[in-house]
C-alpha cells in the first residue's frame, strides 16, 4: 500500500503533538483547563495525563480514519478525482487540532488567549475550505454534503455541492468575523453552519424531486 505525502504529513503530526504535550507535561498544573463556555469562561477540567493526551489519542484514530475511507468507498474511484482537495482538508483539520491544543497548553502554563477569538479564525478558514472540498468533489459515501437525495444522482451531488460550496464559504466568512465580537462568537459560528447545513439538506431534495418527476407528455 502506497503512503501519499499527505498521510505522511498527518502522522507526523500526531506525532508532534505527542512530543509537544511530553515537552510541557512537568510543567503542567495537576489539573488541566480543557473546556470552554460560550462567554470563554473555563467550565472543565481534566486530569493533567488526559489534559495533555487526550486530543493527540484522538489524532491517532482520526489519521487512521481519513487514511482509510479513500481505500474502503464503494466510490473509491470517485475520490482520486478530488483528492488533492480532500488531502488538504485533512492537513487543515490536524493543524485546526493542534491549534486547539497549543490552546489548552498556553492557557494553562498563564497564557490566557481567549479561545473566542481563536476559535473563530480557526473554524472559519476550516469551513471555508470545506466549501472549496465541496465544489470540487464528486459523489462518495463519506466525505460531502451527504444526503439520500445527492447519493442517489450525480446530477443533484453537482448541484448542491456547487451552491454548498458558495455556502459554506460564506459561512467561514461569517464565522472569521466573530473574532471581532469574542461574546458573541459562539453564534458566529454554530449560526452558519447549522444554516448551510438545513439549507443545502432541504435543496438538495427539492432538486432530485424536480429531477425526478415525470415529463407530462
Amino acid at each position: 500500500m502506497k503512503i501519499r505525502k499527505s498521510e505522511v504529513a498527518i502522522l507526523v503530526i500526531t506525532a508532534l503533538a505527542f512530543i509537544l504535550s511530553a515537552v510541557v507535561y512537568p510543567q503542567m498544573p495537576a489539573l488541566v483547563a480543557s473546556h470552554w463556555n460560550a462567554q470563554g469562561q473555563v467550565d472543565g477540567y481534566m486530569s493533567k495525563f488526559w489534559g495533555l493526551f487526550f486530543l493527540p489519542l484522538l489524532l491517532v484514530g482520526l489519521a487512521l480514519l481519513f487514511i482509510a475511507i479513500p481505500r474502503i468507498d464503494p466510490l473509491r474511484a470517485n475520490i482520486q478525482t478530488f483528492r488533492k482537495y480532500y488531502d488538504g482538508f485533512v492537513i487543515l483539520f490536524f493543524v485546526f487540532m493542534i491549534v486547539i491544543q497549543v490552546q489548552v497548553i498556553l492557557w494553562n502554563l498563564g497564557i490566557q488567549i481567549s479561545p473566542n477569538i481563536v476559535m473563530p479564525i480557526a473554524v472559519g478558514l476550516l469551513f471555508f475550505y470545506a466549501g472549496i472540498l465541496c465544489e470540487n468533489s464528486k459523489r462518495n459515501w463519506f466525505i460531502g454534503i451527504r444526503t439520500p437525495w445527492t447519493l442517489s444522482s450525480d446530477e443533484v451531488w453537482a448541484k448542491t455541492h456547487r451552491l454548498g460550496g458558495k455556502l459554506f464559504k460564506l459561512a467561514g466568512v461569517i464565522t472569521f468575523l466573530g473574532a471581532f465580537w469574542p461574546n458573541y462568537a459562539i453564534w458566529f459560528i454554530l449560526l452558519p453552519i447549522i444554516g448551510v447545513s438545513l439549507y443545502t439538506i432541504v435543496y438538495s431534495y427539492v432538486i432530485y424531486q424536480n429531477e425526478t418527476k415525470p415529463t407530462q407528455s
